[in-house]
């Protein structure tokens, strides 16, 4: 593509999302960048939250991934939907009598001051983790389609990515959010049947023609018996109704959404029809990813050593102007879905959790909430570099891998707090959370020879929660 165009669609959106946060926060108050009042209708939280969840991830990474590990990824979008049901019938309940604008405050009046502090911290080292690795793939794609023409590093269009996002956040936070979440989810929906709609043709395929392609295909298998396997269907769905609990329910970026919902009803509708919408849409990303191969397959085009690269190869060097153009403006709103509303959340935790504002403060506090969103900002931009520097795996994987090490302690802490009623030593639960995601590591790294050839994959996640649910069990208090 014309690098002149490319700049265009990406110049023209960014002015959209101006227009949107000048149009949401031009009579916002000082506490709608936190909970935008209460006031979000539910059904436009749903349907943004898809676009967040997604993210760059899943729209480039999760289509790459079918070469490699078919649709084994589908055992762990079948696992959300038991993660989301705790979700709305235990967490949201316990948010909405507490009020709360950060989730980790639960942690404070549950066990006390360092429990909290812990759950914080652990939320913002796993999220600017998450949301790095999702900045650094879109990044490695802005880069080839425009960056790369005019000769400018990589360095750049990460900065450029952030500035934009900071630009239209700083003011309106999660009262834009809700907005802008809807209009990426729309662009990143229409991208993915765009693409399936353009390989059909180009293939001279009828529907029924297309459907048959995809499920003779062996890559379209999705159940995995094998015990031994990472890919295992046991391990791949209480896998994923563990990282739905942990990646949205004990996460403050998605959670943030949920709780600008007028009721918990609303809230509850929401994450009902969400979870529904999203097993649906990863199911057309899967199918599109086997379209991917088999197009390149029949076209006799190389498929890219990186897989997490197919489809912004095939999109930008061989479809047509107009497939080309869409997958930009998805590829965009995917940068945008998740970094906007990521940023947005980690500085509510910080300011909330950690410097202490309340709403009688947010007019008062308000410069330094904005310095602290320029921070964070600044975190992102080099944690990127270094994942830039020392990655060598999918990044589907990677973010996952991750988060089964770094959302472990909050897993067994507010499974600790809700359904028992110990207390523990809260002086010492920060060692704890520690303790844990090393030991799972140790765990992680020896399972083969430790127990018959078993190999952990997501469930890594569950072992972490595990360890700290029984570290803080050794921790509890006499009285």
């Amino acid at each position: 593509m014309n690098p002149v165009l490319v700049g265009s669609i990406i110049l023209g959106y960014f002015l959209i999302l101006i227009g949107v946060s000048w149009f949401t926060s031009r009579n916002a108050q000082d506490g709608d960048f936190y909970n935008a009042n209460r006031q979000s209708p539910w059904y436009l939280v749903a349907f943004g939250m898809i676009g967040a969840s997604l993210s760059g991830v899943t729209f480039i990474s999760v289509p790459g991934e079918v070469g490699n590990s078919n649709f084994f990824y589908f055992q762990v979008v079948l696992g959300y939907l038991v993660g989301y049901f705790v979700i709305a019938k235990v967490l949201l309940p316990l948010y909405y009598k507490l009020n709360l604008v950060s989730i980790y405050t639960y942690l404070e009046e549950r066990f006390g001051f360092w429990s909290y502090k812990s759950g914080a911290f652990f939320f913002l080292i796993s999220r600017i983790i998450g949301s790095s690795f999702r900045l650094f793939l879109v990044a490695g794609v802005l880069q080839i389609s425009f960056f790369d023409a005019f000769g400018l590093p990589f360095w750049v269009a990460v900065l450029v990515t952030i500035i934009l996002i900071w630009l239209y956040t700083f003011r309106g936070g999660i009262k834009t959010i809700v907005v802008t979440d809807t209009l990426q989810t729309t662009f990143m929906i229409a991208s993915v049947i765009v693409s399936i709609l353009f390989i059909q043709s180009e293939l001279n395929w009828s529907f029924g023609e297309m459907t048959t392609s995809l499920f003779s295909d062996a890559r379209s298998q999705i159940f995995n018996w094998d015990w031994q396997s990472g890919n295992n269907f046991y391990k791949q769905f209480f896998s994923g109704a563990f990282i739905a609990i942990v990646m949205t329910g004990l996460d403050q970026d998605m959670m943030q959404k949920n709780l600008t919902c007028r009721t918990l009803g609303d809230a509850q509708k929401n994450v009902f029809w969400f979870c529904i919408i999203l097993v649906i849409v990863n199911f057309l990303f899967l199918s599109m990813g086997l379209l991917l191969f088999q197009y390149s397959e029949i076209s006799g085009i190389a498929i890219p050593e990186r897989t997490d690269y197919l489809f912004p190869e095939l999109a930008i060097n061989h479809f047509s102007t107009v497939g080309a153009v869409v997958f930009l403006l998805g590829i965009t709103a995917a940068a945008y879905s998740s970094a906007d509303s990521a940023l947005t959340a980690l500085t509510t935790s910080f300011c909330v959790d950690f410097l202490g504002f309340s709403p009688k403060n947010y007019h008062r506090k308000k410069n330094l909430r904005k310095l602290v969103h320029l921070g964070f900002s600044l975190v992102l931009f080099v944690v990127i570099l270094i994942f830039q520097a020392i990655n060598d795996r999918s990044v589907i994987t990677a973010v996952f891998i991750a988060a089964g090490y770094t959302y472990g302690p909050l897993l067994g802490l507010f499974t600790l707090g809700i359904f028992t009623k110990i207390n523990v030593k809260d002086h010492l639960v920060p060692w704890v959370c520690l303790a844990a995601p090393a030991l799972s590591y140790l765990v992680n790294i020896n399972s083969e020879a430790w127990f018959g050839g078993y190999k952990f994959g997501f469930e890594i996640l569950i072992l972490n929660g595990l360890l700290t649910f029984v570290g803080l069990l050794l921790i509890r208090r006499k009285d």
